[in-house]
């Protein structure tokens, strides 16, 4: 079943290829004359030979000049422009100067004409077969220009999603590097051994956000890895904090884009640190059944700091994950007296 509906995709494609590339445009122009010489070809004769052949070839170059003439003057001069007064001016002028050589050409083959198709030849019916014609090569070019005008579109669209989500992660960084260098330089005075250390972790998650996090897409393994020393770095700044990461299903494999999490680990380790008493982060990841579930609860200070920045963190974020999984995740924040949770589920 999945390999019949891969092959009519990728026979659809082939078609919408055939249709619009500019690469398969003498492709198309060979069809359109094998596809009017076999209908020339085909047809009952009108008259007798070589009269026949002749009133053929007229009416074969008299196809060709109405359908290039639509397709490539008509159209695009006219009716591309919504000038559409204009265009119908021009198919009926079309319509007028065919119908005036098909006269002119019926006129001068009569006396060939065969015994049996004397009564048969008739301009209305030539008139309706010119305007299928006309209508046909235009819809054509109508549907080129809907499937350019659609990729355009699109490109577009990726191409300022691509620039919007590097823009908001160049936003976390800086921040996340600020928070860190911070921490360091107060050790410094307090700690210096401290310090050093500090300095050596950041030297790890550095390397990470230099090398790893500049993919587009990194392992869930490695992300967890660096929520992981960027929690112990925390540590090492704080003896009354403590974390946890568990890990359910099968992680190995699992790609996603780099420094998702970061935020909400970062926003729960500056929001929780209680100068009273203990304070903690606890981390749950898990893939099930395609899905990705990201929990990260962390404790609540017993005397809340006033905070005067605007959150621009969360907001990042959920901005990307707007961004990246469109319709395909869930963000959930629990605001509670004692914690504060965020349960994120991605659709893989």
């Amino acid at each position: 079943m999945i390999e019949t509906l891969h092959t009519q995709t990728m026979d659809t494609d082939l078609v919408l290829q055939l249709i619009t590339s500019k690469k398969y445009r003498i492709y198309r122009h060979i069809i359109l004359m094998i596809f009017s010489i076999t209908v020339l070809y085909y047809s009952p004769p009108e008259y007798t030979e070589p009269t026949e052949t002749h009133s053929r070839i007229v009416f074969f170059f008299q196809i060709l000049l109405l359908a290039y003439s639509n397709m490539y003057f008509f159209v695009p001069k006219f009716l591309f422009k919504k000038k559409y007064l204009n265009y119908g001016a021009c198919v009926l002028v079309a319509m007028i100067i065919s119908s005036l050589i098909y006269w002119v050409a019926y006129e001068f083959f009569e006396p060939y004409l065969l015994p049996s198709k004397e009564d048969s030849i008739n301009l209305f019916t030539f008139s309706f077969i010119i305007l299928v014609l006309i209508l046909a090569s235009a819809a054509v070019k109508l549907f080129q220009q809907w499937i350019f005008d659609a990729q355009l579109i699109y490109d577009l669209k990726q191409a300022k999603t691509s620039a919007e989500l590097e823009q908001l992660k160049n936003q976390i960084n800086p921040h996340f590097l600020f928070n860190m260098l911070n921490n360091a330089n107060v050790l410094t005075k307090k700690d210096p051994d401290k310090a050093s250390e500090v300095l050596v972790k950041l030297s790890d998650l550095l390397r990470y956000q230099l090398y790893d996090s500049s993919r587009e897409k990194v392992l869930l393994t490695s992300d967890i890895h660096f929520l992981e020393d960027f929690l112990n770095l925390e540590k090492v700044r704080r003896d009354s904090f403590h974390f946890m990461i568990s890990k359910e299903g099968n992680l190995s494999g699992v790609q996603i884009p780099p420094l998702l999490f970061i935020t909400f680990v970062e926003n729960a380790v500056k929001h929780n640190n209680d100068a009273s008493g203990q304070s903690y982060v606890h981390l749950f990841f898990a893939v099930v059944d395609n899905e990705l579930y990201f929990i990260c609860v962390n404790s609540k200070p017993a005397k809340k700091a006033v905070s005067k920045e605007g959150g621009l963190g969360l907001a990042n974020i959920k901005r990307r994950l707007e961004l990246l999984f469109p319709s395909s995740y869930m963000l959930k924040i629990d605001d509670e007296e004692e914690t504060y949770t965020v349960t994120l589920i991605i659709k893989l």
